[in-house]
């Protein structure tokens, strides 16, 4: 065979392979996103999927997807926070119930107690009603799941995580409406080991009872969650817990740890795991992104994961010829008078007026208590390598620019301030200036690249093309600190100052760049 016909068969193999492989396999996570706790329901033929916002407003993002692999952001479960609560939005539980979609979410009440509330809707494209607490127990009650036994709901959550006595799993009887309990709290499973429990998934199987449930650290550099699994031939129990647990864990090369997810089901049966992980190295500045794998009842009627307990990236499809796509960017050019849905803010902290339309987007707000970082408008970051810049389109004695937000006390933010040009950490509530230049335009162009997730460098242009590197104290800023027990920082748009000196900028847009 001729060399040149040879490397022609060569280059199709490796198209075709490459092409098949698109096909057959793709490769977590499946939201590349900061997306705790996830929760996955099916409706007709769609998936629907929400997770943990914490200290993020709008509430709970909500997605859709038709292959388990590609998702897209419909929205939040809440454009308002119910009224009951005050702040720490965690682990939403969709549960779909006589044409009623609801979900059963964690939140800290007026008293900063974490309960749970419950809310439905009668289509995933209607907005939800809030119906309040249906779960006020003990110091805390958290992680709800829902189980359809016969006909008869029940609900299960975690408790006694804040008292010296063993984490339990709870369980009680619903009403037939889902709104409220009716009936006396039992125990399912007792954390006898003192490693934790908590996110579990309840569910019925063959002869079976089952309960995945999530133990050990969940959030932070040194997480080390993974996923048990207990059985019971009665509801009720008693549950056994598998002698070969854990069933997942991370593999300490590319997935420090995973766990907190629900099953779903394909039509012919097959079950998926949709769940959150964090990825080592740069990827763990993202998050705990959502990632999926498929489950089995073995012959021995235990529940594992067909590629082993430990989580991989590849995996196979679950659906034939599905292609996965890439991590895209975001361009917002303030159009439209609706905010988009990727927008986020810090609530807690501010009463933001974000006011978007005509090719603008005005930010100010009212911050509050000890509040230094202003109002934050933020996207949460799809890599660990990207590029985000805007243009500031007015000039006051407010501060307006670019950050990278971890909370009230912690940020980076770049940007203008009357004629100043400034580079300025903030690191538990302790200000820096990095840089202090006079502004080079009257409405500069700014830029941050980020690399490896924690790494910043910082430009400037007169015209959007050709951009000058900002010399400060500190090359390249090591940003890793921002990162809160359960978040990670968020790039956005940031002002600081009074809310009659507002910023305005022209556009927003995020570039992936490797």
């Amino acid at each position: 065979m001729k060399k040149s016909t040879f490397l022609s068969f060569l280059l199709f193999f490796i198209c075709v392979s490459i092409n098949g492989q698109k096909q057959s396999t793709f490769t977590n996570p499946v939201i590349r996103e900061d997306v705790a706790d996830p929760s996955i329901v099916m409706i007709g033929n769609t998936y629907y999927a929400s997770g943990t916002s914490s200290e993020w407003a709008p509430f709970y993002p909500f997605f859709e997807s038709k292959d388990l692999v590609n998702w897209t952001q419909k929205g939040h479960l809440f454009q308002k926070q119910p009224e009951w609560t005050t702040s720490s939005f965690w682990a939403p539980e969709l549960f779909h119930h006589r044409n009623k979609l609801y979900v059963y979410y964690t939140a800290r009440n007026k008293n900063r107690v974490s309960y749970i509330g419950v809310a439905s809707t009668d289509h995933p494209d209607h907005p939800f009603t809030d119906h309040g607490v249906i779960v006020e127990w003990g110091t805390e009650a958290i992680d709800a799941f829902v189980l359809e036994d016969n006909g008869e709901l029940y609900i299960s959550w975690k408790a006694y995580g804040l008292d010296k006595r063993p984490i339990e799993l709870l369980a009680c009887k619903l009403s037939d409406d889902g709104l409220r309990l009716a009936g006396e709290p039992f125990t399912l499973l007792k954390d006898e080991e003192g490693i934790g429990m908590e996110g579990q998934h309840w569910f019925k199987k063959g002869d079976y009872y089952y309960i995945l449930y999530s133990t050990k650290s969940c959030c932070g550099p040194k997480s080390d969650y993974q996923v048990y699994v207990a059985r019971s031939k009665e509801m009720k129990g008693p549950y056994e817990k598998y002698p070969g647990n854990p069933i997942l864990q991370g593999d300490g090369k590319e997935i420090l740890s995973c766990g907190h997810g629900t099953l779903t089901t394909t039509p012919d049966g097959r079950m998926f795991y949709l769940f959150h992980a964090y990825l080592t190295g740069s990827g763990f500045y993202q998050g705990r992104q959502v990632m999926l794998q498929e489950a089995v009842a073995g012959d021995d009627n235990w529940i594992r994961f067909t590629t082993g307990n430990q989580a991989t990236l590849i995996q196979k499809t679950p659906f034939n010829k599905t292609i996965q796509s890439l991590a895209g960017n975001f361009e917002d050019r303030f159009k439209s008078s609706v905010l988009s849905n990727k927008w986020t803010w810090n609530y807690p902290y501010s009463t933001p007026k974000i006011i978007p339309g005509k090719g603008k987007l005005s930010l100010s707000g009212t911050p509050k208590s000890d509040n230094q970082n202003g109002t934050a408008l933020c996207i949460r970051p799809n890599s660990p390598y990207y590029t985000y810049e805007t243009r500031v389109i007015n000039r006051n004695s407010g501060f307006k620019g670019l950050t990278m937000y971890g909370d009230d006390k912690n940020s980076v933010a770049f940007g203008s301030m009357d004629n100043r040009l400034l580079i300025k950490t903030i690191k538990n509530g302790k200000e820096t200036t990095l840089t202090d230049i006079l502004l080079p335009v009257p409405h500069p162009f700014l830029k941050i690249e980020v690399n490896n997730g924690s790494q910043g460098n910082f430009f400037w242009s007169a015209d959007g093309n050709n951009w000058i590197k900002v010399q400060q104290d500190t090359e390249h800023p090591d940003l890793g600190y921002l990162v809160r027990w359960d978040r990670v920082a968020r790039p956005g748009l940031i002002h600081i100052g009074a809310e009659e000196q507002p910023a305005e900028f022209g556009y927003f847009k995020l570039i992936p760049v490797k």
